[in-house]
């Protein structure tokens, strides 16, 4: 990963750092008694990735299981138990709708790195929305902002409700072509291996950020559900 620039180096944990930023912050507002714990829990998740990243764990693809799929499989595991637990639903209850919608903004950025990324020749061209590639998740990134202003100013629950199912198809396409290019299964060929989030600072890419969409989907569905306002105003 050594010819990374410098701004997809950075960006990808930058990005990642902005998530959890948000994250705690709609805990401490939906659920303050769990803060401290939560905090915890994200903080020690964090340095697991990190520490397995970078001391080359996750990039033994030769190893069975491979240890980058079990962290993978723990990540969606773990987005699915956050957003379907009692902290997903105070989350749901208590952040607006426009709000729980507008955080998925954090994919356009993300999709602009990982497209400068593949330019880079860092990451596969596959996983990338330019030639050759079949990712379109900047599609929700982009959306997502319009979206969250039509609900602020009253746009019904039901707009959201077609945006969600449309993002988390396009993240499940994303994350499943993502598994299928690893050095396990070669489906695009051993020259277009997906590698680079076994190592570190890229880990972060499905271990917090496709974590937290995943996690948002759910949070998002629970709120349409539940008939949450979707101009409902953040108190303080």
């Amino acid at each position: 990963m050594d010819h990374a620039s410098t701004l997809v180096t950075l960006g990808i944990p930058a990005v990642a750092a902005a998530v959890v930023t948000l994250f705690l912050a709609g805990v401490r507002r939906a659920a303050p008694e769990r803060f401290t714990a939560v905090a915890a829990a994200t903080a020690a998740w964090l340095v697991l990735g990190g520490v397995l990243a970078s001391s080359g764990v996750l990039a033994r693809f030769d190893a069975r299981p491979p240890p980058l799929l079990l962290l993978m499989a723990a990540t969606v595991s773990l987005a699915l138990l956050v957003g379907c637990s009692s902290l997903g639903r105070a989350l749901a209850e208590r952040i607006p709708l426009w709000a729980l919608v507008a955080v998925h903004a954090f994919r356009l950025p993300l999709e602009l790195l990982m497209h400068r990324a593949a330019g880079e020749g860092v990451m596969p061209a596959q996983m990338s929305y330019g030639a050759g590639g079949y990712n379109f998740d900047i599609l929700t990134g982009a959306t997502a902002i319009l979206v969250a202003w039509a609900l602020r100013r009253g746009a019904p629950a039901r707009l959201a409700l077609v945006w969600n199912v449309l993002g988390l198809v396009l993240l499940t396409t994303i994350a499943a072509l993502g598994a299928a290019s690893t050095p396990v299964f070669h489906a695009f060929g051993s020259e277009r291996a997906n590698e680079w989030i076994a190592h570190f600072p890229f880990v972060y890419l499905p271990q917090i950020l496709v974590a937290a969409a995943l996690a948002g989907h759910i949070v998002v569905f629970r709120a349409i559900r539940m008939g949450a306002p979707p101009a409902m105003i953040l108190s303080r």
